[in-house]
């Protein structure tokens, strides 16, 4: 039987890849911070701790995993990345964890390493024309990230980069574009644009308005869950390293995603442009690279994705009214 460590296990991707690796057949050890909030996890073992303490991360890689999964890191949407807040934090939280497990990734001789970048890496000055972004994997230099998230990714990228180099690391590197499903974080101020549109809406009565920030003409792409794993599944299992990005070319505004969701709900609600953290105008996924390299690219519809994005949503939000 074949073993995985899945760190970032607690959260939305985490939670969704033990389940998948799981039905695969693998032995699977979970670790993060917190248990899955929304289910229970199907990892066989699932340790809780600290993977900014490198004891901790020495003592759950004490053993020789065949595929570690590095989803762990300081992150959010909007509201958490772009406000200049949480900065330090997400870069010194992120780096550290990377630098633990990518030494203890070739230490113990891990088969195979997949880590979750972002697209939030590309640079700024070609993502400001909405209608016409340019994210291809080999447009990230020179680099001009729009946070200090997609910094800290462009760094680890190079960091596990470096260790495939210098030690013989077999890593696999890929560029998420907003993944957004069931049982992702849909309040507290990081959740992401879909989920918080599904909030809003679910929230909101009839006849009434909800708030979209910026002037909502910025543009982006939304990859559902289930294409997310498969994507990570395939690279890992791929004789690519990447990066290469995992996301739909499927571009929308995001007023247009507001109205997308008012559809899906069937009520009658109005959409409301206020100031708010937006980051760059516009950003898609370039998927040309991924078909070449897996023969694959995501091709979900939003639409379809985002019914049961809100159909999970607007439950949570019913359920929390009654508590």
């Amino acid at each position: 039987m074949k073993s995985a460590l899945v760190l970032g296990a607690g959260g939305f991707i985490g939670s969704h890849l033990v389940r998948r690796l799981k039905k695969e057949g693998f032995h699977v050890r979970g670790v993060d911070l917190k248990y899955p909030e929304f289910s229970e996890s199907e990892a066989d073992e699932f340790l809780k701790g600290d993977l900014r303490d490198q004891k901790f991360c020495a003592a759950i890689l004490e053993k020789q995993f065949d595929h570690v999964y590095q989803l762990a890191a300081d992150m959010g949407g909007a509201g958490y990345i772009f406000t200049g807040e949480n900065d330090a934090d997400v870069m010194y939280n992120s780096s550290l964890i990377n630098l633990h497990i990518s030494r203890l990734c070739v230490e113990k001789k891990v088969e195979r390493v997949f880590y979750s970048s972002s697209a939030c890496m590309y640079p700024a000055y070609n993502q400001e024309d909405p209608e016409n972004p340019k994210c291809n994997e080999d447009s990230a230099y020179p680099a001009m990230p729009d946070s200090e998230y997609g910094w800290e990714k462009l760094f680890s990228e190079r960091l596990y980069m470096s260790y495939g180099r210098n030690y013989g690391l077999k890593a696999r590197i890929a560029r998420f574009h907003n993944i957004f499903g069931p049982e992702g974080t849909w309040k507290g101020g990081k959740e992401k644009a879909p989920a918080a549109l599904c909030r809003k809406v679910a929230e909101a009565k009839e006849g009434s308005t909800i708030e979209v920030w910026g002037d909502g003409k910025q543009t982006r792409s939304f990859l559902y869950i289930d294409e997310c794993i498969e994507g990570i599944r395939r690279l890992t299992e791929s004789d690519f390293q990447g990066p290469v990005n995992i996301g739909s070319e499927e571009m929308i505004t995001i007023n247009d995603l507001a109205k997308m969701v008012i559809e899906i709900s069937g009520k009658k609600l109005k959409v409301k442009n206020i100031p708010g953290p937006t980051g760059v105008r516009g950003r898609n996924s370039d998927n040309a690279l991924i078909k070449e390299k897996l023969n694959w690219a995501p091709d979900y519809p939003l639409h379809k994705g985002m019914v049961k994005a809100y159909k999970w949503v607007s439950a949570q939000v019913a359920a929390s009214v009654e508590v």
